[in-house]
């Protein structure tokens, strides 16, 4: 029975995060363009599905992969098998950026783009093979990214120092890179912190800080995500430098 109040409140949490774009979109269509949209029942069909599925998403997430992010990261730590906890925060990072529904996406629409333009081969191996480059490029970066803050929360280091650093590499590869990838590399950054990839290395992050000794969870346990933007964008460039030199 509680599940299913819990569930009730998520879906009801789902329709509220939706009003806002509707209300949006309702006054375009009748203060502005002033007409009903087309294939109205399909719309509030459709709608229906977003907020079902957000619904058992999101109960999804915090029912499962949450703590299993969490209780994984916090077993490794108490085992004291580092060499473990890294191979586990480069996988979890590869896997879940590789399994990214907006990456895939913006990959697709970028090798078409890219044949359109003449940058790559007309054709759908060709494509297909620029498609995938990107994808695991990104995932590539964010299993490094995801590592790489594992063992500055192990470290103590200071976050600041890695970010500037970090931004400061893509501004020099900026320079270099060929004009036609930049934007692409730009947004791999973004479609990394989405659905899937932001709660399982949110938690692995936190229940880490949380395990360890003298690291305090919010200063700790944050901040995986912002290596998880930074990174691609670099190895992006990368990329390009190297497939469309």
């Amino acid at each position: 029975m509680a599940a299913i109040v819990t569930l009730l409140k998520s879906m009801l949490g789902s329709f509220r995060d939706l009003v806002p774009i509707i209300l949006v979109v309702g006054f375009f269509e009748i203060f502005v363009l002033q007409q009903a949209p087309d294939n109205l029942a399909s719309i509030l069909i459709g709608l229906v599905f977003i907020v079902l599925g957000l619904t058992f998403f999101v109960f999804g997430l915090e029912m499962g992969l949450f703590p299993i992010g969490e209780s994984l990261a916090q077993a490794l730590a108490r085992k004291g098998s580092i060499f473990w906890l890294v191979i586990f925060s480069f996988s979890l990072g590869f896997g879940t950026t590789l399994a990214e529904p907006a990456l895939t996406a913006v990959a697709n629409e970028a090798a078409e783009v890219a044949s359109l333009a003449g940058a790559i081969a007309p054709t759908e191996e060709a494509m297909d093979e620029y498609a995938m480059g990107l994808r695991l490029t990104v995932a590539l970066a964010v299993g490094l990214a995801i590592l790489l803050g594992v063992v500055r929360i192990l470290k103590g280091w200071p976050i600041h120092y890695l970010i500037i650093g970090g931004y400061v590499t893509v501004m020099i590869l900026t320079s270099f890179a060929p004009a036609d990838i930049i934007g692409i590399a730009y947004d791999s950054g973004g479609v990394t912190s989405s659905t899937i990839t932001v709660p399982l290395v949110t938690a692995l992050g936190v229940g880490l800080a949380t395990v360890i000794k003298g690291r305090n969870p919010m200063l700790d346990g944050f901040g995986l995500i912002a290596f998880a933007s930074l990174t691609p964008m670099i190895f992006v460039l990368l990329y390009g430098m190297v497939v469309l030199k």
